[in-house]
């Protein structure tokens, strides 16, 4: 199972690399505000777990599992983020920080219901 701060960093990784097309240990460490050896720690055991590869020239990559975790915990954040603003007249800024909260502790039934109130 992956913790909170490894989904962020999944999150992260996906949001850089649509941005980006390629995302490297410097760019996460730079739009996280955190340093070069927490990425690289963090890194390592993403890789481990086979979420992420790096190829030689340090780049990194989403593997098929990394890939479908960071969209699954991308969309939580957005509909959340979404449903924050729709529902309760949350400021987006404060919308978003409370959904990467959220996000990670919440309930399937509870996201289910939360994405058909957004959707529907």
């Amino acid at each position: 199972m992956i913790h909170e701060s490894g989904e962020d960093y999944l999150e992260t990784i996906l949001l850089l690399q649509n941005k980006n097309g390629s995302v490297r240990s410097i760019d996460i460490a730079r739009e996280l505000e955190y340093t070069k050896a927490s990425i690289s720690r963090a890194m390592s055991i993403l890789k481990t777990s086979e979420y992420i590869t790096m190829d030689a020239s340090g780049q990194i990559l989403l593997t098929d599992k990394g890939l479908s975790k960071a969209k699954e915990v991308y969309e939580r954040h957005q509909l959340i983020t979404n449903y924050l603003i729709k529902a309760l007249g949350v400021s987006e800024e404060t919308a978003s920080q409370d959904a990467c909260r959220i996000e990670h502790v919440i309930s399937k039934e509870s996201f289910e219901k939360i994405k058909q109130f957004v959707q529907g």
